[in-house]
């Protein structure tokens, strides 16, 4: 059965690791994809991995968002988008307390670029925000509605300016539309194996630690502190498969394309609604794939919040969307792509 053609949607960092899903579902929907990425923190060889799923090769750009001139000349060269989904941005909580500047320049003034770039096109714009933007919430699970708190990190405050210039510009009246998709620990693989997380050098989040020390890539694995109050002492996230927050992103367009806002910016918490420890994640990995992992207890680490997890019902009743994969396939997924990248290295 073929597929409907729909509009041409720019994805920014669409080469990255929530960029490279989306992709795939975007293009499963029937939506022309163009991807444009500096390939700082990705690889090229994801658009090969990308066609051999869908049998489409998306249109690829490689280009910094930090460039004004050719963000300007490349948006003006593509008067048929339609949507832009912007994922390109740096993501690290410990790296943001280091190097604050690097994040101000890399997430902020990228978005200003692409925002001044697309000014007076009526343009649906899907922005990867961020559950940092709650901070360390008052009550659990928080909802849309929770303050946003001064940020615990550089990272999460880029996520919160951001959401602030975005709503203020689509509030402007300039046919921009707007939803921030507030993700929570995104984790897991393609089922095909063939696209995954893919960091450069030592990875900053926990499950492609845990992989790549289960694998022989890394060392001891370190959980950062156990004296939190948590049942057993570890930090506690929401964590998504990869696959289904791919999936929120296209609801997301449809609901723009729907004329189904209920204002030209809105806010959605992406996750699954409930909570696992570092420690539970630790030993569901090594129930999922038998794998012993050789971990230790650190000390706590700068920035991070102790336990966070989202209420979805706003992204259930009015993105229709609901997280339908559970830990176990995101464990399992993440492993089958490790073992898949150390027989066909990138």
């Amino acid at each position: 059965m073929s597929i409907l053609k729909k509009g041409k949607i720019l994805v920014t960092g669409g080469t990255g690791y929530i960029g490279a899903h989306t992709v795939v579902e975007l293009q499963q929907n029937g939506y022309e994809v163009v991807i444009i990425d500096n390939l700082s923190n990705s690889n090229i060889k994801i658009i090969d991995q990308i066609k051999t799923i869908t049998g489409i090769t998306p249109t690829f750009e490689k280009l910094d968002l930090r460039d004004k001139t050719n963000v300007f000349d490349f948006v003006k060269s593509q008067p048929d988008l339609e949507g832009i989904i912007h994922f390109a941005a740096s993501k690290s909580v410990g790296e943001s307390v280091k190097d604050p500047l690097l994040y101000y320049d890399n997430n902020i003034c990228t978005l200003v670029n692409l925002l001044n770039a697309i000014k007076g096109r009526p343009v649906n714009f899907v922005f990867s925000s961020s559950c940092t933007v709650y901070g360390e919430p008052d009550a659990l699970p928080v909802n849309e509605l929770a303050p946003v708190k001064t940020a615990e990190s550089p990272y999460g405050n880029t996520k919160q300016i951001g959401e602030e210039i975005l709503r203020e510009t689509a509030n402007a009246g300039n046919g921009l539309k707007v939803i921030a998709l507030r993700y929570f620990n995104p984790v897991g693989a393609h089922a095909s194996a063939l696209i995954g997380e893919l960091p450069i050098g030592v990875p900053q989040n926990l499950v492609p630690f845990i992989t790549q020390s289960a694998i022989g890539k890394r060392g001891q694995l370190t959980v950062y502190g156990d004296d939190y109050d948590t049942s057993d002492g570890s930090c506690i996230r929401d964590y998504i498969h990869v696959v289904d927050l791919a999936k929120a992103h296209v609801a997301a367009i449809k609901r723009m394309e729907a004329g189904q806002m209920d204002a030209v910016y809105e806010t959605f918490n992406v996750g699954t609604g409930k909570g696992n420890s570092v420690l539970e994640v630790v030993n569901a990995f090594e129930r999922v794939t038998g794998v012993k992992l050789d971990y230790r207890i650190g000390d706590r680490r700068e920035g991070d919040i102790i336990k966070i997890w989202g209420d979805v019902t706003k992204s259930q009743n009015k993105l229709n969307w609901t997280a339908q994969l559970g830990l176990d396939e995101m464990l399992a997924s993440a492993w089958a792509w490790e073992k898949y990248i150390n027989e066909n290295p990138f």
